[in-house]
């Protein structure tokens, strides 16, 4: 990919910002850092939120109510969209808020004039990958289960609205932000939470970036996925998961024909199958 690199301005802000899924564990660590970027920051979950900082609007909504999702996005600028289930679920528990949620948002956006939308995507649209195989925005979807589906969902609906209506969006393959990684599978796929904050305020400011898919990893030793895209961002990691080698290697490695240690989904590939729903019973024959 060859495309000039945008810098971000200094002063970049937008008057009024949605976060949606701010009770979540990376809305909880954004909520504070976006608030800097916004005059009134919006937050919205079906979790409690707690009481509003200043400058803040609390605002809960279910995902799943397209009248409730319309009012939540009229009269914001921006939006970052964080809310929905984020763990492998039955597809009755993923269809509310990850698909249906997903359009709801997407189609008030359209009505009230929203121009720009940060997608929380996530790196199970690709999970079914061997871990070693390097992927970039143009790599076919490999999702390892109904949350990535979800997600692949939400990018196609997100480039559809880009196409049809110009909203820009920049859609995020979060590796796996967390205060530090975890197992093997995450010093490859571990993205910090100062880097997570600085490429979602890049997505959200960057101007014409049109409809993009963003890998997003810190600058760990081993990498999995292209950094290209993330480079129209100006966006360049600066924390690495290398300090925590030591005490990841020390705990005892998964055996090597367990697919959470083949693939990049890790244990999203094994979870499930799941029940299927019951079906109606058969009214009895007359009598």
């Amino acid at each position: 990919m060859s495309q000039t690199v945008n810098r971000l301005p200094e002063s970049a802000r937008c008057h009024r910002l949605l976060l949606t899924g701010a009770a979540g564990g990376l809305g909880k660590v954004l909520r504070p850092r976006l608030k800097a970027h916004a005059d009134i920051l919006r937050v919205s979950d079906v979790a409690p939120l707690g009481e509003p900082a200043s400058g803040e609007e609390i605002a809960p909504c279910d995902l799943a109510d397209a009248a409730a999702v319309s009012q939540l996005v009229q009269g914001v600028d921006a939006i970052v969209h964080l809310g929905g289930v984020s763990v492998e679920q039955p597809f009755d528990a993923i269809l509310p808020a990850n698909i249906q949620g997903v359009y709801h948002l997407y189609e008030a956006a359209r009505l009230h004039g929203v121009r720009r939308v940060v997608f929380a995507s996530s790196n199970h649209v690709i999970g079914f990958y061997e871990q070693g195989q390097q992927l970039d925005a143009d790599t076919p979807l490999r999702p390892d289960g109904y949350y990535g589906l979800s997600k692949a969902y939400g990018e196609h609906l997100s480039r559809f609205y880009f196409d049809r209506y110009g909203i820009q969006t920049v859609c995020l393959r979060i590796g796996s932000s967390f205060p530090e990684p975890k197992d093997r599978r995450m010093m490859v796929t571990w993205l910090s939470y100062d880097d997570l904050t600085d490429l979602v305020t890049r997505a959200l400011f960057t101007p014409d970036v049109g409809h993009l898919i963003v890998y997003g990893a810190s600058a760990n030793r081993d990498r999995w996925w292209s950094d290209d895209a993330a480079r129209v961002l100006g966006f360049v990691p600066k924390d690495s998961s290398e300090r925590f080698r030591a005490q990841v290697e020390a705990q005892p490695p998964l055996p090597p024909d367990d697919p959470a240690a083949r693939y990049q989904g890790g244990a999203f590939v094994k979870a499930g199958p799941f029940p299927f729903p019951s079906q109606p019973a058969a009214a009895p024959d007359a009598e």
